[in-house]
């Protein structure tokens, strides 16, 4: 290290402290984030998970290049704004700007947030956590707390902080509250693109100290096609206040390029799903969504009713779990009406004790139709209940589409496979069913997307892993058993759905009658 200058007086590295050259570093990189990140971790150092790598993507110096210029003039704000795919490091520049940010600079504060809590705390702040550690002065000086980053100094943990928000539209006031005078200021939205105007816009009110670096990065997939984020790049409303990047998957050092060539061969190059998490551009028609929201609010209204008698058909629907935190769930819908016979969900059961919860549903309601997903795990499942003598039909969520048509409201739709062909199923159903106010059930709804397949024009749906990759904590299972109750056509009787005890065999002789007894009729 260089000599430092304090004052008028030159002092060499060995008449320093330990903590006076930590300061002075500090000090010297106080407006170089670059310089920060690549003396703050040990690339490169061999023992360490940092062993084979060099230090920040391109992308990431050219975010830390923009910040450093924007500092030369402090009275405008830095505004930048990053949109990717995915698997580019964007959790990890985060951490790298924020320890910066707040290291450097006494007092300063900030608001981490992000579209959802659990984006925030599962990757945004788990991935700070990991640089905080990394770090080989934090945890001497700061305390990275589980939602907030503060100075151990107890006379600054007010003034000298960093605070983790989930956005709300009905409570801004954390983001109204966002002032620093002659200090320096840190905003940044993880996942942008779904953060509503109303937080963007109380945000920009707020940000107006004077005399203070006011830093306000945003970074996200370009998952909307309208709104602040989307506004703030190419021909956008916002776009000359904003220095803007879209950073395409393929080229960074550290994505999984396996994965990416999957993508890319299952939805197409110019697909909305490799648009946005592939090549960083927003959608060409929006959202994708494949539910409309309004339809599954009415579904779940709870004074709505539906009409439905003894004969109306059952479907059994039944998603068996094939891993993890997955759930085996079995779904009940009678005709229009999916809301009143509870489902049933079991964890870390055999194949044989799932067909047993199987069999004793048959024999309670005397479903019409069977429908298991017969993929992986399941297939087990539908043998040990063809064992029962129990007439079930195997579904294989990526076999060839075999039921639409005019029974399912939707003649003429295309859909790539099974799993796409139910969901289609159900989608017709909605504005005619009813289902039950479930909060989980609607969100996994709303992050059904679809994109079109380029050589055919079917529908193709986002797949199960691919959803629960972005958010794991969606309850896709019971999305899926209840699409399985559209699994194949079914005809009524009315036995469907009845709690009583049904005769299998009707017998005309009785041995204990009079008749029988004294065979009157032989008499």
């Amino acid at each position: 290290m260089a000599p430092v200058s304090h004052g008028v007086v030159e002092l060499a590295p060995s008449q320093l402290s330990e903590r006076q050259r930590l300061y002075s570093w500090l000090a010297s990189v106080r407006d170089d984030p670059l310089a920060f990140t690549m003396g703050a971790y040990p690339w490169g150092a061999p023992g360490t998970v940092l062993e084979k790598f060099d230090g920040p993507d391109e992308w990431s110096r050219w975010l830390f290049e923009r910040v450093k210029c924007g500092l030369v003039t402090p009275h405008e704000a830095i505004q930048i704004a990053v949109a990717s795919g995915h698997g580019v490091g964007k959790s990890a520049t985060v951490a790298w700007i924020i320890l910066w940010a707040f290291t450097t600079f006494p007092d300063t504060r900030g608001v981490v947030t992000a579209n959802t809590e659990n984006q925030l705390r599962t990757k945004t702040w788990a991935e700070l956590g990991k640089w905080f550690n990394l770090c080989f002065f934090a945890r001497e000086m700061f305390t990275l707390n589980a939602t907030s980053l503060v100075s151990k100094d107890p006379m600054r943990s007010a003034t000298w902080r960093i605070d983790m928000v989930p956005w709300s539209d009905k409570n801004t006031e954390a983001f109204q509250g966002l002032h620093n005078e002659g200090k320096r200021l840190l905003l940044i939205m993880d996942e942008a693109s779904a953060i509503p105007d109303l937080i963007h816009e109380v945000a920009e009110g707020a940000m107006t100290d004077a005399n203070a670096q006011i830093i306000w990065l945003m970074f996200g997939n370009p998952t909307r096609n309208s709104g602040r984020f989307k506004e703030a790049f190419g021909s956008g409303r916002f776009a000359e206040y904003w220095q803007s990047r879209q950073i395409d998957s393929r080229s960074v050092k550290v994505t999984n390029k396996i994965r990416i060539d999957r993508w890319i061969k299952t939805y197409g190059l110019d697909s909305d799903f490799v648009r946005v998490r592939v090549l960083g551009q927003f959608p060409k028609t929006g959202d994708m969504e494949f539910f409309s929201s309004s339809a599954i609010d009415e579904a779940m209204n709870v004074e709505k009713e539906v009409f439905i008698d003894a004969s109306t058909p059952l479907a059994l629907g039944f998603d068996v779990a094939r891993f993890g935190a997955n759930h085996s769930v079995l779904y009940l819908r009678k005709g229009r009406d999916a809301r009143h016979l509870t489902k049933q969900v079991f964890s870390g059961l055999s194949t044989v004790e799932l067909s047993n919860h199987v069999f004793d549903c048959w024999q309670r309601y005397r479903p019409d139709g069977i429908f298991i997903d017969e993929g992986g795990v399941g297939g087990g499942v539908v043998d040990n209940c063809r064992a029962k003598a129990l007439y079930v039909q195997g579904v294989m969520f990526g076999g060839k589409d075999l039921i639409t048509g005019v029974m399912n409201n939707n003649a003429g739709e295309r859909y790539a496979n099974m799993r796409a062909a139910m969901y289609g199923a159900l989608r017709a159903w909605l504005p005619s069913g009813i289902l039950p106010l479930d909060a989980d059930l609607r969100a996994a709804m709303l992050a059904i997307r679809y994109t079109i397949k380029e050589t055919t024009g079917e529908i193709l749906l986002i797949s199960k892993d691919d959803l629960l990759d972005e958010n794991p904590e969606l309850d896709l299972d019971t999305l899926d058993a209840l699409a399985l109750t559209f699994g194949g056509p079914l005809a009524p009787h009315d036995a469907a759905g009845g709690e009583h005890r049904i005769e299998l065999v009707k017998w005309d002789y009785d041995p204990y009658s009079v008749k029988s007894i004294y065979n009157e009729e032989a008499a």
